[in-house]
């Protein structure tokens, strides 16, 4: 049988230890890195190598690449906006519908929203508190509310002390609203979010993980019974790629 597991290419091999070094070195987002004449001689490779390995590093979201005198490769605090367009990428090709990412959030959010109660700081306790905030002035506003609502799922996504949880939750974040396939919010519908983030601030709020686990699961599950009664053929759409991120 033909062996499938080609060995790595000379430029992600390069990108690793790139990599390696920024973790073992002293190097912060928008810290620039090494120039060219420096990374060739460390690396001990030619330069179309070293520019192919900083594009991958740069499509991954890890770094970009300022031009000009003076620029260079600088180093990014990655978001999950490339982790999010793999996702969605894979869901269309195997054509998993839309329903696939309720069913994920549901599973894992009430655990995140039961850790961040335990390990949130105040910071992100009064940011939680600012998204309800500007929710509920902003109710007539759908496009504002549903960023907030955003901001807020987020917050706690981050607040778990889990980063893979934070990345795996933001990644899902800005396509779980269903407004790109046709899933749309009533005053009345924002009013019943608006009061289920205010149960789940206030359980976090009181340090309570199950409280916080369980309201989180009810705001969650209520979500989806809302698309299943009013937008059933939206849940079991494929989330098209091109239109999510384009």
């Amino acid at each position: 049988m033909k062996n499938l597991h080609r060995p790595p290419k000379a430029a992600m091999l390069i990108a690793q230890r790139i990599v390696q070094d920024i973790v073992r070195g002293d190097v912060s987002p928008g810290d620039l890195l090494p120039p060219e004449r420096v990374m060739l001689e460390k690396y001990e490779t030619g330069r179309g190598t070293l520019r192919e390995a900083l594009r991958l590093l740069e499509f991954q979201g890890a770094i970009a690449l300022k031009p000009g005198p003076g620029g260079g490769p600088v180093l990014l605090d990655p978001d999950a906006s490339h982790l999010a367009g793999t996702v969605v990428l894979l869901m269309q090709l195997k054509q998993a519908p839309f329903r696939t990412i309720a069913e994920v959030r549901s599973a894992i959010e009430p655990m995140i929203s039961g850790l961040a109660a335990t390990r949130i700081d105040e910071a992100s306790l009064a940011g939680l508190d600012d998204t309800i905030t500007q929710m509920r002035e902003h109710l007539d506003d759908q496009h504002v509310f549903l960023e907030e609502n955003k901001r807020f799922h987020d917050i706690i996504a981050w607040s778990s002390g889990n980063p893979l949880f934070g990345y795996l939750a933001d990644s899902l974040l800005d396509i779980m609203d269903g407004t790109l396939i046709g899933v749309d919010y009533p005053a009345r519908r924002r009013k019943a979010i608006l009061t289920a983030h205010e149960h789940v601030r206030d359980a976090i709020k009181s340090g309570d993980p199950v409280e916080s686990e369980s309201r989180m699961r009810d705001h969650i599950g209520e979500y989806v019974r809302y698309a299943e009664r009013k937008f059933p053929e939206v849940l079991d759409q494929i989330v098209p790629w091109d239109r999510v991120f384009n």
